[in-house]
């Protein structure tokens, strides 16, 4: 995938001011961050909560969940939630915001963020070996002389080479550290070798926990109620189903022949890491705010209770797991989507979306799912207590309806100043060419690469195929803070003008295009995906 095709479908536009009659020299090369532009984004996007709501109801019904929580991120915050059903169904209590469900391998973002923490303090390295901190691992037998040791990251992107384990692993969640210990030091079989291809691994996440449980010196389940769970708010938030409320807990189901039958609650143990918690509505709704609010980058006080450019980090690819293309065999229409595993967390990109962030859970009586898109600041959550609840389709339903509303747009990018100033100075040279603004303007590739004379004589080629009398008109179309392109209105025609600045201080012009465009031409980036 070239570097081009990354791009959104649809660049954001950033409107600047005309030109000034003269820029400082020493404007910035540091940009503002990307930033909402639209003032009744918020209000769009509540106008698609009454579809949503129908849309979940339906959900439930067709697919027989006892009960369903959900809820909408926006901006950080929760904007909406919506209950549905029985929490209990031989007593009939209904499901409410407070009602704690199990949310199973959502569990791992939780185990991640605890390990990213200890790293920022200095307490391991993601690049260890694991066995240093679980001596129990040096003994393993690894798949071939030249593999390399497990290490943390591995163990966090699901790249350690052990095999896919859900089925068995969801039965290990109550088992003891003892019994875990016993596992480890008979061995551990290995599918692929450490750090050559991404296998989904609970017990790759339950080494985590006990990695977590080691370095602090107090159990997992401690450490993160006082270090992330409590700092954020979240006291609904357990590992432990006997210390919720029996007002609160959410009984488990599966559906079997023409009945539910109710699944029993599983204890925390030594697996809990990898899926043991269980959570509200409006808790799981804080975390999802929490993961939001690392978006975008940015100087200010960081409210923890782990840095912002950790959080960011979990939300990237650490292990790419493959592409698919599908058919819409209605619309024939091809869906594309890559991408692979942060650090407990799925990251997707499709053609109209960049990222897209998610986890689900899933085990036996419950089905959860968390998603989010950093770059539009919206999430939806879910919660079910049917065995492995499907809600993917219906949260992609839900953004569709978000993405109805026009309210459903990414930030906009911000220009470095440096970018204001060699807009204006640009355009000052396309509309009458000046050698001493140009030698000012240019990085010192710029003349090397096309000599300044034949330069000069294709914009003036261009520039008199429009009929000259130039001038700039409608949006500086930002890529980011030192990318961008904008139009010239011209007397029979129009030019689109596009810059790159260099790596340098002060940032010069080390990429110039100017060529002519159809007046009706729009300065969108082409979709990604054609």
């Amino acid at each position: 995938m070239t570097k081009r095709s990354l791009l959104p479908m649809v660049a954001a536009l950033l409107v600047v001011g005309p030109p000034a009659a003269s820029a400082q020299p020493d404007a910035s090369s540091l940009a503002p961050p990307p930033s909402f532009t639209d003032p009744d984004r918020v209000a769009k996007l509540s106008q698609a909560f009454p579809a949503i709501d129908r849309l979940m109801r339906d959900f439930a019904q067709r697919s027989r969940v006892p009960g369903i929580a959900y809820g909408i991120v926006i901006d950080g915050q929760l904007a909406h939630r919506g209950t549905a059903g029985f929490r209990e169904l031989g007593s009939r209590a209904p499901v409410d915001s407070a009602s704690v469900f199990r949310i199973a391998s959502m569990s791992k973002s939780f185990t991640a963020l605890a390990i990213l923490q200890l790293r920022d303090e200095g307490k391991l390295g993601l690049d260890d070996p694991a066995e240093r901190y679980v001596p129990e691992l040096a003994t393993l037998r690894y798949p071939t002389t030249d593999s390399p040791k497990i290490t943390i990251r591995h163990l966090l992107s699901h790249s350690e080479g052990f095999p896919e384990d859900n089925p068995w692993g969801d039965q290990q969640l109550a088992i003891s550290d003892e019994e875990m210990n016993r596992l480890m030091r008979s061995g551990i079989p290995f599918s692929t070798a450490p750090g050559t291809a991404y296998e989904y691994s609970n017990y790759g996440y339950a080494i985590l926990g006990r990695i977590v449980a080691n370095v602090s010196g107090m159990p997992f389940a401690r450490y993160l109620d006082q270090r992330i769970l409590a700092p954020l708010g979240m006291t609904v938030t357990t590992m432990e189903a006997r210390t919720v409320a029996a007002s609160r807990l959410a009984h488990g189901y599966r559906w079997q022949d023409t009945t539910w039958l109710e699944e029993a609650q599983l204890s925390d143990g030594a697996f809990g890491p990898m899926g043991g918690m269980l959570t509200s509505i409006d808790d799981l709704s804080r975390w999802v705010g929490f993961m939001l609010d690392a978006w975008p980058p940015r100087d200010g006080v960081e409210r923890g209770p782990v840095r912002r450019a950790s959080v960011r980090e979990m939300q990237q690819v650490a292990r790419y797991n493959g592409a698919s293309a599908v058919r819409d065999p209605a619309t024939g229409a091809v869906t594309l989507s890559a991408g692979g595993y942060g650090y407990g967390l799925g990251v997707r990109q499709t053609c109209q979306v960049p990222s897209n962030v998610s986890h689900s859970g899933g085990l036996p009586g419950f089905g959860s799912i968390m998603q989010w898109l950093p770059d539009y600041g919206v999430g939806i959550v879910t919660l079910g207590n049917l065995t492995y609840t499907g809600w993917r389709g219906p949260v992609e339903q839900a953004f569709e309806l978000l993405g109805k509303t026009g309210g459903l747009v990414r930030r906009v990018p911000q220009p470095a100043p440096v970018l204001v100033q060699a807009r204006e100075q640009v355009t000052r040279l396309v509309q009458r060419w000046s050698e001493p603004l140009a030698d000012s303007i240019a990085a010192m590739n710029l003349y090397l690469d096309e000599p300044k004379p034949r330069r000069r004589a294709a914009i003036e080629r261009v520039r008199a195929e429009v009929g000259g009398s130039c001038r700039p008109e409608g949006p500086f179309e930002v890529e980011n803070a030192l990318r961008g392109r904008w139009r010239l209105r011209c007397a029979t025609g129009d030019l689109r003008v596009s810059i790159t600045l260099a790596p340098t201080e002060p940032a010069k012009v080390q990429h110039l295009d100017v060529r002519t465009m159809a007046r009706d031409e729009s300065l969108a980036a082409p979709p990604a995906c054609r």
